[in-house]
């Protein structure tokens, strides 16, 4: 099978390369510069999602094509809109002229509860577009990522952990590995829509003190009013998009339950462990 993955050089994308070439897959990966993907699959095609006249003939010969592109913070005068919702309609457009045979998008779990979230609602009206095409599709919904986690180990490493209400709110974010096996099941299984977690269902609370115990320092964690969240998400619309837009999503999300069925072998506190043991700069990834 000749698989294209689109946002291939981004957290999720880079794991998705290796486990489709893993199961003995072509990988094509979609990129925008060649030089970060080196290495990175059977093929390097450079294109611009966001610019369809650079995508013709991409697709060609193409069997599956698995997006996880899109953007958490703006930037390069680019925008949700313009990548997660448009960019996206223009690879699925390019792969159903290209008669491809089934398109998967890495959606986010709880969409429904977070609409009107500008990042979330341009996933949304994707998956829509996607739904109503003649095109198989699989959507998927993960939970949250590992390497968003790391800016609670950050916090932890600065001295203390700033959560809002009473971090009881729980979530069982996955490993890019783990989700890209998750993926390449479903798509392999031709499911439809699928959502998936980690194997650990935790707390905040209890992600703040595995951080900590991961630094083998004690817990130093400071409840701020919920009410501060909410008042924030109220004010930041009036802010410019690039700083309000990756806040409106993470202190939305922070407000929910954001746990999927259980996938994969990979535990947060092993991951906290090995990023305790790196240079603080390296703790911080990137979703896309």
């Amino acid at each position: 099978m000749h698989v294209l993955v689109a946002g291939a050089t981004g957290y999720l994308g880079r794991f998705l390369c290796a486990e489709y070439a893993r199961r003995g897959h072509h990988v094509t990966a979609l990129v925008r510069n060649t030089a970060r993907a080196e290495g990175l699959a059977d093929l390097l095609l450079k294109a611009e999602a966001t610019r369809p006249d650079t995508l013709c003939g991409v697709m060609d010969g193409v069997d599956l094509v698995v997006s996880s592109l899109g953007i958490t913070r703006q930037a390069d005068g680019v925008g949700y809109w313009d990548v997660d919702y448009q960019a996206n309609l223009n690879l699925l457009r390019e792969a159903e002229a290209a008669g491809v045979k089934r398109f998967a998008y890495v959606h986010v779990l709880q969409a429904e509860a977070m609409a009107g979230v500008p990042l979330v609602d341009a996933k949304a009206a994707f998956v829509t577009a996607l739904q109503a095409s003649d095109m198989p599709a699989t959507v998927i919904a993960p939970s949250g990522y590992f390497s968003d986690m790391s800016e609670i180990l950050s916090m932890a490493r600065a001295g203390r952990v700033w959560l809002f209400g009473d971090g009881t709110q729980r979530l069982n974010p996955i490993h890019g590995a783990d989700l890209a096996a998750a993926i390449a099941d479903a798509t392999d299984a031709g499911r439809g829509w699928v959502e998936i977690g980690g194997p650990d269902v935790m707390t905040q609370n209890q992600i703040a003190r595995a951080a900590f115990a991961a630094l083998g320092k004690q817990p130093r964690i400071t409840y701020l009013p919920d009410a501060l969240r909410r008042t924030t998400l109220a004010v930041l619309p009036i802010l410019p998009r690039r700083a309000s837009g990756p806040a409106r999503f993470f202190l939305t999300a922070l407000g929910l339950d954001m746990v999927a069925p259980r996938f994969g072998t990979r535990r947060l506190a092993d991951h906290f462990a090995s990023l305790a043991a790196e240079a603080p700069c390296q703790e911080k990834g990137s979703r896309t």
